[in-house]
């Protein structure tokens, strides 16, 4: 039946094909015409999917917080009266966008993550750069840009963020028992912020632009929040795992001559994702794991005197450092001794780790110190 199927398709084609047209130019028309025709259909699909999610989050903030809703409304109402005067004037417009360091159209003006001072300023950025935000008209679906599908999810957790530190100061009453009847909204809303910036750290640009610091910013108040961490990693510790993962990868992965400024920002967001304990211990054992890996390779490469991966040599210093980093910050804890420190990747990475740093000492002495400084940290006392 398929084979007459086909057949009588291929006669149907070379029948209605038209006049100067070969059969096989023709078919490729129709294949053509008949794949735009389902790319369309995604297309729709995507954009009801994205109308159907801030709907129910813009549901879910108003089961926790009617009141916060409510007050919402009346800032937007009063900001859909500014933003009708400033269509008027556009000039002024973009002026004060610009002196509010929160145009997102604008990479160059602001600088990479940097070191936690750079943080905390993000974090100001985040915060002058709210109301802008909740002033600004309703994303157009059709013509959505990278920059504007990471606003969306940012939005949303913004306000989340918002509404907690309002309960928390005695200002609101809310209810977060709501996050757990409603986990599909906030798990598909941090998923939308995770996918977003993989996007842009798979082609790191320095200087990092704003809304890029701005999402990191939310992501690190949400994981680090006591009582909406436990709802995030909840439902979402596969998706955060995946994340380190790829900044992991695109650490080592990334070829650039120039690499080194754009990475920082990578390495920099997962010293900032160990600020959780959940997180740190699991991203101790992925760092761990690959810096093993690689020092197996080398060391297999240097006996029998064959090339290594030079880039990849360089890269993994971005790793060490990262990796001792946490082991610090977890030395600095209180409970210590509550700390696995990477487990079953601890013992693999300890195991005959002195004859790898014996034998790469001398053709490799700053990658055998940065092994031994990391060894020298789990094998401290406190470290059982």
């Amino acid at each position: 039946y398929s084979k007459i199927s086909e057949l009588a398709l291929a006669f149907a084609i070379i029948h209605s094909k038209p006049p100067g047209k070969s059969s096989k130019e023709y078919t490729e028309y129709l294949a053509k015409t008949v794949s735009e025709q389902d790319l369309g259909w995604k297309w729709k699909v995507q954009v009801l999917e994205a109308e159907v999610l801030r709907l129910r989050q813009e549901l879910l903030l108003n089961r926790i917080s009617p009141r916060f809703c409510l007050e919402n409304r009346k800032q937007d109402t009063s900001a859909e009266t500014l933003l009708g005067q400033e269509s008027i004037n556009p000039t002024s417009y973009s002026s004060q966008l610009e002196d509010s360091g929160c145009d997102v159209c604008n990479d160059s003006a602001f600088d990479s993550l940097g070191t936690a001072s750079d943080f905390h300023q993000s974090e100001h950025n985040a915060n002058t750069s709210k109301h802008w935000l909740e002033r600004a008209p309703p994303l157009n679906l059709c013509h959505m840009s990278k920059e504007q599908s990471l606003a969306a999810p940012v939005q949303f957790l913004q306000r989340l963020l918002e509404i907690r530190k309002l309960s928390e100061g005695g200002i609101l009453q809310a209810d977060f028992s709501e996050l757990e009847n409603d986990s599909f909204t906030i798990c598909n809303s941090v998923s939308q912020l995770l996918d977003g910036l993989t996007v842009f750290y798979n082609s790191p640009k320095f200087p990092a632009p704003s809304f890029l610091a701005e999402g990191v910013s939310v992501l690190v108040s949400l994981i680090t929040d006591t009582r909406l961490s436990n709802h995030v990693l909840k439902k979402c510790f596969k998706k955060m795992e995946e994340f380190k993962k790829n900044l992991i990868q695109v650490i080592l992965r990334n070829r650039s001559v120039n690499r080194f400024q754009a990475l920082h920002s990578v390495s920099e967001t997962l010293g900032l994702l160990g600020r959780n304990n959940i997180l740190r211990n699991s991203l101790i054992s992925l760092l761990l794991s690959e810096v093993r890996q690689f020092a197996e390779q080398l060391l297999q490469a240097h006996q029998v005197q064959s090339v290594y991966d030079i880039t990849q040599y360089e890269n993994m210093f971005l790793l060490c450092m990262i990796l001792e980093q946490l082991l610090q910050n977890e030395m600095q804890e209180i409970n210590i001794s509550s700390s696995d420190y990477g487990g079953e990747e601890k013992v693999k990475f300890l195991k005959n780790l002195d004859q790898i740093i014996l034998h790469l000492s001398d053709e490799f002495p700053l990658f055998s110190l940065y092994l031994w400084r990391v060894s020298v940290l789990l094998n401290s006392g406190q470290m059982q």
